[in-house]
């Protein structure tokens, strides 16, 4: 027998089309969900275009079925959507739960359907886990057996953050295979088969050691050669070369490094916690590709802006006076690159502003962006970087990357486990979301960066606060 699925409304708000990702099965939205996504459409963010995406495809419904408005609607995929009305009775759940709420309500109609139906499975789907957790608690104390809560997956392709693809291997192998890699600068990949325990996907990195405890190592990146893949010597970076007044600290920051001087890698994932020099090393190979190779015409920076509290509308000033608070994470990383003094630049800005370094933005050619503005743009020949990638949703990355024209390179940086948007973790959201379906193909470059070389004192404050 089919099985019913409630659906919350931070689901429907998070993907519009999760109303058909339950094939064979019934579809049960509460009539409250409606009322709070009805509350949501004129916002003109990601949530606000969720919700008006949900009216149209209402609407194709409801046309489509308009002699059968009283019957659930039949759906392609074989099941069926249902509004659903029966959110007014709390008499099954007010000896645990009596608060006339929205959440409650939601709870009421899974809850109700779950008795009514008692040969059938009910399912209540929700990215608010403090919801399941009161559905858990529910059906214990009820002993509903066929009512279950669960986290939306059709979009969480691992199961933590610790499990996401991390673009390198490390292998204990035997030192013969490590002085033929170092002799002939190449090794096919098939000879490492005995060595490997996950799956190597094009530009990943290995790097071999010595199973016998001696210090014998090799480093090198996996390429496609004809319809083989073999591990090659990196060809753009090696750990005494200054990129912009900077050199990779670690073997991971090389690995970044090699990536981001790819003309052939078209988009960089890079992951890592704070202090790990995800934006400065972008940054730094951004002006070196622009700048002294020639390779794009411009650098773009952008940030998402999810706020904390209000938003970047009530912040008083133009455009780039909102936006400066925002950039200032990339201002910071950039006085270090032109070894500027922070105090110096701006003692005699009364405003706070820092006129040196918007100076050398305007000079190289470089655009300090929102990611507001970026919609809707075509860019092509540029190097893009975006910052605080964790915090957009699948659909925003694609938006973002669908507006990369001919020649131009995409940048992802951020921490997956550092969340402000409302509706993400750090599985569901958009870089993550994006390393692990596109991890498979050639020109997607990702890197998982986990040491912090800003400061010691940084390193202990990621690691163990």
């Amino acid at each position: 027998m089919n099985k019913v699925y409630i659906l919350d409304t931070n689901v429907i708000l998070h993907d519009p089309a999760s109303l058909f990702k339950y094939a064979g099965n019934d579809v049960v939205i509460p009539a409250v969900v409606v009322e709070e996504i009805d509350s949501k459409k004129r916002l003109q963010d990601e949530v606000g275009r969720n919700a008006r995406e949900f009216g149209r495809q209402y609407k194709t419904l409801r046309e489509k079925y308009k002699d059968q408005l009283h019957e659930p609607f039949p759906l392609d995929n074989g099941g069926t959507l249902n509004i659903e009305l029966n959110h007014r009775s709390f008499e099954n759940i007010k000896s645990v739960f009596n608060e006339d709420s929205n959440d409650n309500r939601i709870l009421a109609v899974a809850i109700n359907i779950a008795l009514e139906q008692p040969m059938r499975d009910i399912v209540m789907v929700s990215n608010d886990i403090l919801l399941i957790v009161k559905a858990d608690a529910l059906k214990k104390s009820l002993n509903i057996q066929n009512f279950m809560a669960q986290l939306y997956e059709n979009d969480r392709l691992v199961e933590s953050s610790l499990t996401i693809h991390k673009g390198y291997h490390e292998l204990q192998v035997s030192p013969d295979i490590i002085n033929g890699f170092h002799a002939t600068h190449e090794l096919p990949l098939i000879e490492l088969t005995e060595y490997l325990h996950s799956e190597v996907h094009p530009q990943d990195f290995l790097l071999l050691k010595s199973n016998t405890g001696t210090n014998q190592s090799a480093l090198g990146r996996v390429h496609r050669k004809t319809n083989k893949f073999v591990l090659k010597p990196f060809y753009f970076i090696d750990d005494d070369q200054f990129i912009w007044g900077l050199r990779p600290k670690n073997v991971e920051q090389r690995m970044f490094l090699e990536l981001l001087l790819d003309p052939k890698v078209e988009m960089v994932c890079a992951i890592g916690k704070a202090g790990t020099g995800k934006t400065l090393l972008a940054l730094a190979a951004a002006l070196h590709e622009t700048q002294d190779m020639k390779h794009y015409s411009k650098v773009t920076v952008a940030r998402p802006i999810v706020p904390m509290g209000k938003d970047i509308g009530y912040l008083p000033g133009e455009k780039d006076e909102k936006l400066r608070p925002w950039m200032q994470p990339i201002f910071d990383n950039l006085e270090q690159l032109f070894n500027i003094d922070p105090e110096a630049n701006r003692k005699n800005d009364k405003n706070g502003n820092h006129p040196r370094i918007e100076k050398e933005i305007e000079q190289l050619n470089m655009e300090v962006e929102a990611l507001t503005y970026i919609r809707g743009r075509s860019i092509p020949n540029q190097f893009i970087i975006i910052d605080e990638a964790q915090n957009l949703t699948k659909h925003e990355v694609k938006t973002i990357v669908s507006r990369a024209g001919k020649g131009t390179k995409i940048v992802l940086v951020g921490d997956p486990d550092q969340i402000d948007h409302p509706y993400l973790d750090s599985v569901n959201n958009g870089l993550t979301y994006t390393i692990e379906r596109l991890k498979t193909e050639e020109e997607i470059g990702i890197i998982r960066l986990s040491k912090t070389e800003r400061s010691n004192l940084a390193e202990k404050a990621a690691r163990w606060l």
